[in-house]
């Protein structure tokens, strides 16, 4: 499925004009204005999976957060943007092939990491539940308790419970699930199986951060299902090998001087993993 089929940002020449007109402010940047621009980038043309490809600094977070700003996606955490993010955004453009779905969003690694951060505090606080039960449990199961009114019926209950149950049959019914059972890697990868709907856009941003190369794999094959029979539409930006070895995908070098197309086996990032390997294929017999 595609929504988006392509989007413009401004050219050189109207950045150059805009940001030279901002030299008399009080501001030491104009981002993302000069971003984009310094590899050429004025348009892209989107399938139902395009990817993103660069190192640090080739933009491609800022042609994700732009994109997303311009069709006012949903997202969970805030980025930093500058004051002209609103001016740059004006000047961009962008045409649709089909409506884009109202629950259509963003998803960064910083939402992600975020979801691990909120995951670990509910646990620490299960920990810290678990050891107060743990003591209650021997209060209520060893003590000379003696209802002397009603007041009492819920320390009742209790000392039946801790008298009537194990241990750990005590703790199972006063404490929720322990959310431990999954691995960061596993936490991130049931935020992007709660977030992924069926019919939407997605704007994914480095999602690799955090998955181990098997969990990375499982995340290629959710999306490729959800792009091929749940109508959803991706635009990517990672330079994970196993991402962007995706079937159909097509990625832009934004490393190169300007901005071009290329099969992911052409990527310098690849190249460097395959060269890797093959200087060291006689250790895999």
């Amino acid at each position: 499925m595609v929504y988006l089929s392509h989007f413009e940002f401004p050219d050189r020449e109207t950045e150059y004009t805009f940001t030279m007109g901002q030299k008399r402010t009080c501001y030491d940047t104009c981002y993302p204005f000069l971003v984009l621009s310094q590899h050429d980038l004025r348009m892209l043309d989107f399938e139902s999976v395009t990817i993103l490809y660069g190192g640090n600094g080739s933009g491609k977070t800022t042609a994700l957060n732009v994109i997303a700003e311009k069709l006012g996606l949903e997202r969970d955490t805030l980025y930093n943007r500058s004051n002209f993010f609103e001016d740059y955004t004006g000047m961009c453009g962008f045409e649709t092939q089909e409506a884009i779905p109202g629950h259509s969003r963003i998803i960064t690694s910083d939402d992600v990491f975020d979801f691990m951060l909120n995951v670990r505090s509910i646990n620490e606080g299960i920990d810290q539940k678990r050891e107060e039960l743990f003591q209650d449990y021997l209060d209520a199961k060893y003590s000379h308790f003696h209802m002397k009114s009603l007041e009492d019926y819920e320390q009742l209950k209790k000392v039946v419970s801790a008298r009537s149950n194990t241990q750990s049959q005590y703790i199972r019914k006063n404490l929720m699930d322990n959310v431990r059972e999954h691995s960061n890697g596993e936490s991130a990868l049931l935020y992007f199986a709660d977030k992924i709907k069926d019919n939407a856009l997605y704007l994914l941003d480095e999602p690799e951060n955090s998955l181990s190369p098997d969990k990375q794999q499982e995340l290629l094959k959710l999306i490729e299902d959800s792009a091929r029979f749940f109508g959803c539409q991706f635009i990517i930006a990672t330079h994970s090998p196993f991402l962007l070895s995706m079937r159909g995908a097509k990625i832009y070098d934004m490393d190169e001087e300007v901005v071009d197309v290329k099969r992911w086996s052409e990527l310098k990032n690849v190249r460097i993993y395959y060269e890797f390997f093959k200087a060291h294929e006689q250790e895999f017999c």
